[in-house]
């Protein structure tokens, strides 16, 4: 007897975990937790329709936190840019939502585990001068891909090469 494969149960569960919480989200009258998730939503639709699916599918979890990692990094810079043209008002909605958003993202790891990690690849990798950096940073966020923000590991790299 043949088995078919189920496309649609595929960890679909962050998807619409999202598209049920707004529902929640409009009766609790929770205007940034709405609007964070219909921006998720949103998102989610794009990403189907970028890579030529129905707008009405689901996104894998992975994908789904794809989205979400975009979209957080968004704010991040929108904060920044708001931050430079003093608007504070601007600044905390963004907060705001970036702090949902990160309630969707596996927690991130921190400086110095990250460091760890990046000695004990370049030692691996026997890499000793930094025309090479790039390589290193390559390996290191296929490793931590989803666990660490690429800044903080470029950082950490830069750092290793100065002198």
């Amino acid at each position: 007897m043949l088995k078919f494969f189920n496309f649609y149960n595929i960890k679909t569960m962050l998807h619409k975990q999202i598209k049920n919480k707004i529902k929640e989200a409009m009766l609790a009258k929770n205007t940034v937790l709405l609007e964070t998730l219909r921006s998720m939503i949103a998102g989610f639709t794009n990403e189907l329709v970028a890579k030529g699916r129905k707008p009405n599918e689901m996104l894998n979890d992975e994908e789904a936190l794809a989205v979400i990692n975009r979209l957080a990094k968004q704010r991040k810079d929108s904060i920044e840019q708001f931050k430079k043209g003093n608007r504070e008002d601007l600044v905390k909605i963004e907060k705001a939502q970036l702090t949902v958003l990160e309630t969707y993202l596996p927690k991130m790891m921190d400086k110095d585990e990250i460091e760890k990690i990046v000695k004990v690849k370049k030692e691996e990798l026997k890499i000793t001068d930094a025309s090479k950096k790039g390589m290193l940073m390559s390996v290191i966020m296929k490793d931590l891909k989803g666990k660490a923000d690429g800044s903080v590991v470029k950082e950490i790299v830069d750092s290793l090469f100065e002198h």
